[in-house]
């Protein structure tokens, strides 16, 4: 089980994460690609320390919304959508060239992540478009109970997928993330978060919110290294993996 996690969200002055902590512990670096955060000098020291760390890179492109730091959807036409998605892989793409290095995988951001697992539509556009620039990238994507429609999908483009558990989200029955406003929908208790995902590995299970066991396949688990309790988390989760 590989650990992912967003990185390079910082931009100019402002320093958001703690890349430089959370890049030993992981296996996979989302890289904020300009729009929702970052800027090339961002986007090119945190390839580097990808590189250093033999982290793969992964483009992280999400809506242009600084201000909502790629929180808030944004209606696009298909090809609006196709030339924002490709944009922004193009980038990563000529950044990790210039420093020796390759991109590996493209996971959307934020609204866009959600409205691709939401609107059929949204992830049409983003399959055609890892398809289109010939890069030969799998697109990162929700684990849920049933995937097919997006394989489907992904398969008749010519693009493989990788799929995305949450170590400190709560699941409901269907095996969809739990909505943030809902108490104990996000898990902040260290063993918890440990639990779920050594539960992913061993059994291929998650338990949900009410006590259920689902199955859910997953190739990858995104955490989070915003803070310095974030990190010891990692730190002892991938002690535990190991």
């Amino acid at each position: 089980m590989k650990l992912n996690c967003d990185l390079g969200e910082s931009y100019g002055i402002w320093a958001l994460g703690r890349d430089e902590a959370v890049m030993p512990y992981i296996d996979m670096a989302n890289i904020a690609c300009g729009f929702h955060a970052s800027d090339p000098d961002v986007m090119a020291k945190t390839v580097q320390s990808a590189l250093k760390h033999d982290v793969l890179i992964g483009a992280h492109p999400g809506y242009d919304d600084k201000k909502g730091f790629g929180r808030r959807s944004i209606s696009h036409t298909h090809n609006e959508l196709k030339h924002l998605v490709m944009y922004q892989i193009g980038a990563m793409e000529g950044i990790c060239r210039l420093y020796g290095g390759e991109m590996a995988y493209v996971k959307p951001h934020g609204a866009l992540y959600n409205d691709m697992m939401a609107n059929e539509a949204v992830y049409r556009a983003i399959i055609e478009a890892i398809s289109q620039s010939n890069l030969n990238i799998p697109l990162m994507i929700l684990a849920q109970v049933d995937n097919v429609t997006y394989q489907e999908i992904a398969q008749q483009n010519g693009v493989s997928l990788l799929f995305e558990a949450f170590a400190d989200r709560a699941y409901d029955s269907q095996g969809y993330l739990v909505s943030r406003q809902v108490e104990g929908s996000v898990y902040h208790d260290e063993q918890k978060i440990i639990d779920q995902v050594i539960q992913l590995v061993e059994k291929g299970t998650v338990t949900t919110l009410d006590g259920q066991e689902i199955a859910l396949k997953a190739d990858t688990v995104c955490v989070h290294g915003d803070n310095d309790k974030s990190i010891e988390i990692i730190g002892r989760l991938r002690k535990s993996l190991s």
